[in-house]
């Protein structure tokens, strides 16, 4: 096969990862990420699966490849971290069949509560690093991170980034190439890492870091352009992309990895031009690295950590010009907010009503701590929402949090939540746990979890019942209701506020968004029965408008016919009537 095809970078992963003879994968859905595992379920011979979280799916991919087949195991930045357990243990134990793990950085925070840099925890876990610059390169570079894998006994992280993730370029199609699974032979010495066998391998890992510094500079992927002498860059990923636009006269040296560096390659770059410029997005991890050799570039001095990089950005540094079309801050803003029909909203509602603070957690419910819901106080991390409950109730007592309620989605609370609550009752904690069952993991596009009922390729699997699973670990308290009935919702409410207990409210509705989801009715308003007050303003619906002459108006279009505006109304000036 020779075809060329326009592909997302997410698209050219999965399919560098089919044609490199990947038989299992593993991940965790996170923006940019995400479509690189919904691609590659697409095809034959490779097995695809969603985990309930990241360490999870490292921990399936180490497992495919000890048994002798090349893994893949795909996660967002901050993914990477609830992984972490078991990647530094994994470089020590190296591979038997090839490892690839891509992690998607977001610079810029498109998506994601920090901006980190992935290449100072392959720095710091002694893990190769590289990274493509386009759809092709990110296609044909996951093979040689299988390549890499073998040949140097070490897992590979494949860097990518929001803008490359998410952008397209002219890929070019080959054949999978069917690789012979490695036989697998008892290591204790490498795979079981007591104390003992660690002190070893730790050795080997190092030995390992300086042979790869050392092949690196004749490596494929590292490449020098050369072009005038009085300029240079050093840089990689989609970063060069804006070099080569802004300066296509200068002298490049792309770097396709970037831990561990090649420092002969570097240096003889350096030495061959006058000034020599390292441009990179986030952290100085290329640039410190180079002035500790004693070389001399210009870097983080002239350019910021933060933030995604740009053309306009190089040419403002190097000539002082900014030829932007238009200018962002002039832009209007056009803030993120809950779909019309979120049954978030609907809960939000009522806790602000209440007068309930709650501490949040990662998803599209997040949305709830803006004006006018207002309710969520805090986002951390996966899981953080229930943990920072009890951390409040243990320092400040239970009376304290009468007032407060944790809120998690279905798919967070089954990726971190679940231990999160096990403290809770192992600990004699008390409060009330809201989860927020969309029966999908909505944030990322929908994908399924483990309480769906599907797997990744659409086939019917056990659905984790959410309140058994709640049981089970000892809450006595459960309680399931309708997300839209805020009647019901604000009497369960009251009562565990008023408990000295722990409580879980399953707040139970599908995800307006979720495919074939129908609603059959839309809400329409009645202007002569409107007395102009505003109540049903405030659940904040993108549906409904105010008019001049203060009465309500609600598009048509945009209305899923869930009912909470018509739940708010006393004065019966919105219906619901049949599409």
């Amino acid at each position: 096969m020779s075809e060329k095809i326009i592909m997302l970078g997410n698209e050219a992963i999965a399919r560098g990862a089919y044609e490199a003879g990947v038989k299992v994968s593993s991940a965790y859905p996170g923006t940019p990420s995400t479509e690189i595992s919904e691609n590659l379920v697409k095809y034959d011979n490779v097995y695809v699966e969603w985990a309930p979280n990241e360490k999870v799916a490292l921990e399936v991919a180490f497992g495919a490849s000890l048994s002798g087949v090349r893994s893949l195991c795909c996660m967002k930045h901050v993914g990477l971290n609830v992984a972490s357990d078991p990647l530094y243990t994994f470089s020590y134990t190296g591979v038997n069949g090839g490892c690839v793990i891509v992690v998607a950085d977001d610079p810029g925070l498109a998506s994601s509560q920090n901006e980190q840099d992935t290449r100072m925890i392959c720095r710091s876990a002694h893990i190769p690093c590289i990274e493509p610059s386009d759809s092709n390169e990110a296609k044909e570079f996951i093979k040689f991170a299988f390549e890499l894998s073998e040949k140097y006994d070490t897992p590979v992280i494949l860097r990518t980034t929001t803008k490359l993730s998410h952008s397209q370029g002219i890929v070019l199609l080959n054949d999978r190439v069917e690789v012979e699974d490695k036989t697998y032979e008892r290591n204790l010495s490498k795979y079981v890492m007591m104390p003992a066998s660690a002190i070893s391998r730790h050795v080997v890992v190092e030995n390992r870091d300086n042979a790869i510094s050392n092949d690196a500079s004749s490596f494929s992927i590292n490449k020098i352009e050369e072009g005038s002498k009085k300029i240079g860059f050093i840089t990689s990923g989609i970063a060069y992309q804006y070099v080569k636009e802004v300066c296509p006269e200068a002298s490049v040296l792309k770097l396709g990895i970037v831990n561990p560096l090649p420092k002969k390659l570097i240096e003889d770059f350096v030495k061959s031009v006058d000034e020599v410029y390292v441009f990179e997005e986030l952290e100085p991890v290329i640039e410190e690295q180079i002035l500790s050799w004693g070389l001399k570039v210009k870097g983080k001095n002239l350019f910021t950590k933060q933030g995604e990089y740009s053309a306009n950005m190089l040419k403002k540094v190097l000539f002082g010009k900014d030829d932007r079309v238009f200018d962002k801050e002039q832009t209007p803003n056009r803030p993120p907010i809950l779909c019309p029909g979120c049954p978030h909203r609907s809960v939000f509602s009522v806790l602000n009503k209440l007068k309930i603070h709650a501490t949040g957690d990662i998803g599209c419910y997040t949305l709830g701590a803006v004006a006018p819901l207002s309710v969520i106080d805090t986002t951390l991390c996966m899981g953080a929402s229930i943990s920072s409950l009890h951390g409040l109730e243990k320092a400040k007592g239970k009376e304290y949090i009468k007032n407060w309620v944790a809120v998690i989605g279905d798919s967070t609370f089954l990726h971190t939540g679940v231990n999160s609550l096990i403290n809770m009752v192992y600990n004699n904690g008390t409060g009330t746990v809201i989860i927020l069952d969309n029966r999908t993991t909505g944030m990322t596009g929908h994908q399924e979890h483990a309480g769906t009922g599907k797997t990744l390729n659409g086939q019917e699997a056990y659905a984790i019942d959410l309140s058994n699973l709640c049981h089970a670990i000892g809450v006595k308290n459960v309680v399931t209701v309708d997300s839209f009935d805020i009647l019901e919702l604000e009497k369960q409410l009251k009562i565990a506020q008023n408990s000295n207990e722990l409580t879980v409210i399953i707040a139970k509705a599908p995800c307006a968004l979720l495919k074939g989801q129908v609603f059959p009715y839309k809400c329409v308003t009645i202007n002569d029965k409107c007395k102009k007050c505003g109540m049903c303003l405030k659940i904040g619906c993108p549906a409904l408008t105010k008019n001049e002459d203060g009465t309500i108006s609600i598009n048509i279009a945009m209305c899923n016919g869930c009912g909470l505006c018509k739940s708010y109304c006393k004065f019966n000036a919105i219906e619901k009537v049949e599409k």
